[in-house]
C-alpha cells in the first residue's frame, strides 16, 4: 500500500480518505437503523463538505448525494430488518 501511496498526490490522498469517511458512514448498519435522520443527515454534510472543500466535483457530489438519498430511503424502509 505504501508503494501505492507514494504515487498519489496529496489532493489525490485527500480525496480517498474523505471517500473512505463517506463510505463508512454509508456502511454504518448501526447509526442506520438506529437513527436513519441522523445517518442520512451524516452522509449529506461530509458529502457537502467534501464540494466545500473542493475534494470533488459538482458531478461526485451530486452522485454521493442521490447514494445517500437512495440508502436514507432503504434505511426508512426497514431494509435492514427485512434483508
Amino acid at each position: 500500500m505504501n508503494t501505492y501511496k507514494s504515487l498519489l498526490s496529496a489532493d489525490q490522498e485527500a480525496k480517498l480518505r474523505a471517500y473512505d469517511r463517506w463510505h463508512r458512514v454509508l456502511e454504518n448498519c448501526s447509526l442506520r437503523r438506529d437513527s436513519p435522520d441522523a445517518y442520512h443527515d451524516e452522509l449529506l454534510r461530509q458529502a457537502d463538505e467534501m464540494d466545500r472543500l473542493g475534494i470533488v466535483t459538482w458531478q461526485e457530489w451530486h452522485e454521493l448525494r442521490i447514494k445517500a438519498d437512495h440508502a436514507y430511503l432503504r434505511a426508512v424502509a426497514g431494509a435492514d430488518y427485512h434483508g
